[in-house]
């Protein structure tokens, strides 16, 4: 009778000359990775996401190596302060980059700016779970959004309120002024030039120049001074 020998890596018994049983290998996922920075001034909140996010095979933490095609920034924080709102700025004017904002309040003059902004996803922090970390950065890399319940109403009911309000005036195109164009008079009627929006907002000039020509252009406006007595009128600023 043949002898029988332990195979060396499993430990299961088999007769000489029978094809050693394969040990079952771990399911491999496959795909592209989602490479993700995380932006915070909080160690100990950086800390966490980077554990959470870092058990996921899907997800490719990097350091902060610019605004690459195709990298999700997560910005942590608990108000929307000038540096998270700058870097939101940034990554909208970037070729590519996507970002997920986990906060913990937002006033209603601020949800329209980040929405503007072109962020999709966003979580509150007291219900930053790893899994709703997670879905929240897929679901940017994807271009999907991503946003809470209560604060996709807020949204629905401020977007619906400037529509009326825009419709119930004479001569006053629906889509009214964007944030960033009401934003951008605020600042030219505080007596800041065009070097000193474009500081301020972290655009450069080019852009602010173009956001005067086309909100000028679309009401009819002649100058910067009739464009801010326009937004002052209508109640704007």
């Amino acid at each position: 009778m043949p002898s029988r020998l332990p195979t060396p890596d499993t430990g299961q018994v088999t007769a000489p000359g029978l094809p050693t049983p394969r040990r079952p290998q771990p399911e491999e996922r496959t795909g592209p990775r989602v490479p993700v920075t995380v932006h915070t001034s909080e160690p100990l909140s950086r800390e966490g996401a980077v554990s959470l996010l870092g058990r996921h095979r899907e997800i490719e933490l990097r350091e902060d190596t610019g605004l690459e095609p195709g990298t999700v920034v997560l910005l942590i924080a608990d108000t929307l302060d000038g540096p998270t709102l700058t870097l939101l700025r940034r990554v909208a004017r970037s070729d590519g980059a996507r970002a997920v904002l986990v906060v913990g309040t937002l006033r209603e003059a601020e949800l329209l700016d980040v929405v503007a902004c072109g962020i999709s996803a966003i979580v509150w922090r007291r219900e930053a779970t790893e899994k709703q970390l997670v879905q929240a950065v897929v679901a940017a890399a994807r271009g999907d959004g991503n946003l809470p319940g209560d604060l996709l109403g807020r949204l629905i009911n401020q977007v619906g309120a400037l529509h009326r309000s825009a419709a119930g005036r004479d001569g006053v195109p629906t889509s009214g002024l964007t944030p960033r164009e009401a934003e951008v008079l605020r600042l030219v009627a505080d007596g800041l030039d065009t070097g000193e929006i474009a500081s301020e907002l972290a655009y450069s000039e080019r852009t602010i120049k173009n956001i005067m020509h086309g909100l000028t252009t679309r009401f009819q406006l002649r100058n910067r001074a009739h464009a801010v007595a326009y937004a002052l009128r209508e109640g704007y600023i």
